[in-house]
């Protein structure tokens, strides 16, 4: 993908606006997976157009699964059942995707063909051995590069077998991997995590009709059952929304109504966190979407001070850490982040990035292995480098909003992986980021 850089200065005014992100990147991916595997047509709104999930959809469509594109965020997927993909011919290519990659490890393991997985610069460079190791357990034959890095060669035609796991990261991408194993393992497989991880897998599974136990820190199924085809609603992004939740926190005299947005207990840490920090943020009219809480949320500027961010928020919040460490830039005093080092292996090193931004921007931050320290000030302007990192271009964004001066923030063309439109829905919201330059 070409570089592509994006001009960001500080807001003209008060951000006013109803928005509407797109649909949950997490969800999507998972929608299309189980649809895939699923008997019958399952119907999928609210998908998410971008780059990552439609590598998800290019790869079982390669794989013999009819995906229609009925209209934009919509798809009919003609599920093939479990046993019914097809040997794809070639490598399947995962784009940005840690989490098409990792979970599409434990579908392919269960097949009668080999598969080859790969994927863009910076997911070769993520590590795999946390998913490969344990499906090895089951019975899996999974070849990495050097390192325990893509690509990925699976070896078809094992038999699969049920393992208790006690997981020693809190990973939502290795518990998904392993219990889609278990679709085609004998037995029973269990995934015991040390913290809890959101569990998008487990509640659609049972929505497609598969006998799931979980609970907060474990889930566990048995092979030899069906899926089945049905409708999916997928909420919007909450970790889209999260830089919006910011913007109007930081921004003085903001409202802004964000419609919609999934609020998955297990992914909304930095709720917590904010409103910990003094954030205003209000839910209005809760209700179900696709077996997933939603509600609009109601987000006014509000000063913030600095925290220690509870460790038992981390594992809820990991998507969301780049846009607290500009939070906690423009908050009063000190926030403490401790045992995130999960940050240092996403789709760049986010603690680095995000740390070097920022000190860029005249923040003042101490980086620890596992996390920083972030004193609260006032932010200038300068030029960042996001590393091809979405999340980190897009938290940069927000920062080009309050800082004094303007910013420009470099290599923010994987974007269009997790978020398009941003750009747009950000000038809408009254935010001044310009791209392409």
């Amino acid at each position: 993908m070409n570089r592509l850089d994006w001009n960001c200065a500080p807001a003209r005014g008060p951000l006013c606006a109803e928005l509407a992100v797109p649909g949950d990147k997490s969800v999507s991916h998972r929608a299309v997976m189980l649809a895939s595997l699923a008997e019958g047509a399952s119907r999928i709104r609210g998908f998410l157009e971008g780059g990552d999930t439609r590598a998800t959809a290019r790869i079982f469509a390669r794989m013999g699964v009819g995906i229609e594109a009925t209209a934009p965020g919509e798809r009919i997927v003609h599920g093939v059942g479990l046993r019914g993909l097809c040997e794809p011919g070639g490598p399947l290519d995962c784009g940005n995707s840690g989490t098409a990659m990792r979970l599409l490890c434990g579908v392919l393991a269960g097949q009668a063909f080999d598969s080859m997985l790969g994927g863009d610069a910076s997911l070769s460079k993520r590590p795999m051995r946390r998913v490969t190791e344990p499906l090895a357990s089951m019975g899996a034959t999974i070849d990495t590069a050097e390192g325990g890095t893509p690509p990925l060669h699976i070896h078809g035609g094992h038999k699969l077998h049920g393992i208790a796991y006690a997981s020693p990261i809190a990973s939502a991408q290795v518990k998904s991997a392993l219990l889609l194993a278990g679709l085609y393992a004998e037995g029973e497989t269990i995934v015991v995590e040390p913290r809890p991880t959101r569990d998008y897998t487990e509640r659609m599974l049972v929505a497609f009709g598969w006998p799931v136990s979980f609970e907060p820190g474990r889930g566990a199924l048995t092979g030899g059952h069906v899926l089945r085809a049905c409708e999916v609603e997928v909420p919007a992004d909450f970790s889209s929304a999260a830089f919006f939740i910011v913007a109007a926190t930081l921004v003085p005299g903001s409202e802004l109504v964000l419609r919609a947005v999934g609020l998955n207990p297990r992914r909304t840490g930095l709720l917590q966190v904010l409103r910990a920090m003094g954030a205003d943020i209000r839910e209005e009219n809760p209700r179900a979407a696709g077996g997933e809480p939603v509600a609009d949320l109601v987000v006014r500027h509000a000063p913030l001070h600095g925290i220690e961010v509870p460790v038992e928020h981390v594992a809820d919040m990991i998507d969301e850490f780049p846009i607290l460490f500009v939070a906690a830039a423009c908050a009063e005093g000190a926030t403490t982040i401790r045992e995130a080092q999960e940050l240092r292996v996403k789709e760049s090193d986010r603690i680095a990035v995000m740390a070097a931004g920022l000190r860029t921007l005249g923040a003042r931050i101490e980086e620890a292995p596992d996390g920083a320290v972030i004193e609260g000030g006032p932010l200038q302007g300068g030029a960042v480098d996001a590393r091809g990192d979405h999340r980190c271009a897009m938290a940069f964004a927000i920062a080009g909003a309050v800082a004094r001066s303007g910013i420009t923030i470099r290599d923010c063309a994987n974007v269009a992986t997790s978020f398009p439109g941003f750009v747009e829905l950000a000038q809408g919201s009254g935010l001044a980021v310009g791209g392409p330059r």
